[in-house]
């Protein structure tokens, strides 16, 4: 059993850092791309900013979920949920930006035909 947990531990840990290596990636390619279309003067620039973090932070929220498999005490438990609740969040609030965005977008195109 022991074993069992032990190959449990570490499959979850190498998952926890390719989930968060993944999200970093995603949100840094995001900043790239945004600075990008900031230079192009990209008028969608504010959604695929927006898009690529709510991607990058999804990732970084499983990352988060994983690692409650693994924890021990009330100690750890308590601030792996805080940090799950201010993802959640934020994802929450990107994921509010890119509606309101879209949205925006659409009465534009609306309003040019």
């Amino acid at each position: 059993m022991e074993t069992l947990e032990l190959l449990l531990r570490h499959v979850v840990d190498a998952s926890i850092i390719c989930f968060e290596f993944v999200g970093v990636f995603v949100i840094i390619l995001a900043g790239l791309r945004g600075i990008r279309d900031y230079i192009k003067k990209n008028p969608q620039i504010r959604l695929n900013l927006a898009t690529g973090m709510a991607l990058g932070l999804e990732f970084k929220l499983g990352s988060e979920i994983l690692r409650t498999v693994i924890v021990r005490e009330l100690s750890e438990i308590a601030t792996v949920a805080a940090i799950i609740v201010l993802r959640a969040a934020l994802t929450f609030l990107i994921h509010w930006e890119i509606k309101v965005e879209k949205a925006d977008d659409e009465e534009m195109k609306e309003a040019s035909r």
